[in-house]
């Protein structure tokens, strides 16, 4: 089968080579997916860069590629969750990742079913970001009744944020430019704070949570809306101690971590707050959990650009460096 794969770690020209390898044989508990799509994100830059080593350290020649959709073809003994013909989709577990390939061997634990009335491409655009916000959500141990700032929820993680975060139950409140005010507030969003006009920083306080998907000073910054003992998880800001320690990662990376991270630790003491950061895993439950609140509100996710299989480095490139409306997605089948 053919699949594109990170030959060298490079940190600036990312170009994967497209190789032939052997069909994947499945385990007892895995089983065998036809790629019919896979979702293109900052992420799979990140890791042709070097960029992830830390948190895991890939073997070369690796199948590159970290969110799909597709059709199951083959099951294993003990794989009784799903069966031949279902579709599919998934975050790959981080020690196994290749959705830029033809076929794919998945743990049954790391899947969801498809809702009926997504395509393929927009199925494809769905599960890394939203598994991120449900993480983040859990982390936050975010409840019902509590408000929940999403910065920069104009975005494509805002997009997904909105909707999900509404969804349980929580007060959404977020900041962008105002074109997209309506849309936002459309996806459930309770207010909307026009970054050009307003600082959220004037106008909010005592919220319970912050998602952080700006980082830079904008982290600081929404520390300051948070109450006392309040919750900031970022996107963007730095991997710190507990962040290692909560991956399992070795003793000497949570050190490395705990003093990148220190930091923000100490910032996060000053306002008598917690601060966490995220990389999202694969989690075939809270995915289904997902598809269930698609189901229910319908939700459509946004899409940029289409890419066919033979243009994988083209889409790579337009995620680092092009200005995206939505997400970018490859038709692999």
């Amino acid at each position: 089968m053919k699949a594109y794969q990170h030959t060298s770690y490079k940190k600036n020209t990312i170009q994967l080579q497209l190789n032939d390898i052997a069909k994947p044989e499945i385990s007892s508990n895995q089983v065998l997916v036809k790629v019919l799509a896979a979702g293109v994100n900052p992420v799979d830059n990140m890791i042709s860069r070097g960029e992830v080593k830390m948190i895991v350290p890939y073997k070369l020649p690796q199948t590159a590629g970290n969110e799909f959709v597709g059709v199951i073809e083959a099951v294993g003994s003990t794989a009784n969750s799903f069966q031949i013909g279902d579709r599919v989709f998934g975050r790959l577990p981080l020690n196994h990742i290749g959705a830029f390939a033809e076929y794919l061997a998945v743990d049954q634990a790391a899947l969801a079913t498809v809702p009926d009335y997504l395509t393929d491409i927009e199925a494809a655009a769905i599960p890394l970001t939203a598994l991120t916000i449900m993480q983040a959500l859990d982390l936050m141990k975010a409840k019902a009744g509590e408000t929940i700032f999403i910065s920069g929820g104009t975005g494509g993680v805002g997009g997904m944020a909105i909707p999900l975060a509404k969804a349980k139950g929580l007060t959404v409140v977020t900041n962008g430019s105002a074109e997209h005010e309506e849309r936002v507030l459309g996806l459930g969003a309770d207010r909307f704070i026009d970054y050009k006009t307003e600082d959220y920083a004037n106008l909010l306080s005592g919220v319970d949570h912050v998602l952080d998907t700006l980082g830079g000073a904008e982290t600081e910054k929404q520390m300051t809306i948070l109450k006392k003992g309040g919750h900031l998880v970022s996107l963007r800001a730095m991997p710190n101690g507990s962040f290692a320690k909560r991956m399992g990662l070795a003793k000497w990376k949570q050190i490395l971590f705990g003093l990148a991270g220190r930091k923000f630790d100490k910032m996060a003491e000053k306002y008598g707050v917690s601060y966490d950061f995220i990389y999202v895993e694969s989690n075939g439950q809270q995915l289904q959990e997902v598809a269930d609140i698609f189901n229910r509100i319908q939700l459509k996710p946004s899409i940029d650009t289409v890419y066919n299989f033979d243009q994988v480095n083209a889409a790579l490139d337009k995620v680092a460096n092009g200005r995206s409306k939505g997400k970018t997605v490859i038709q692999v089948s």
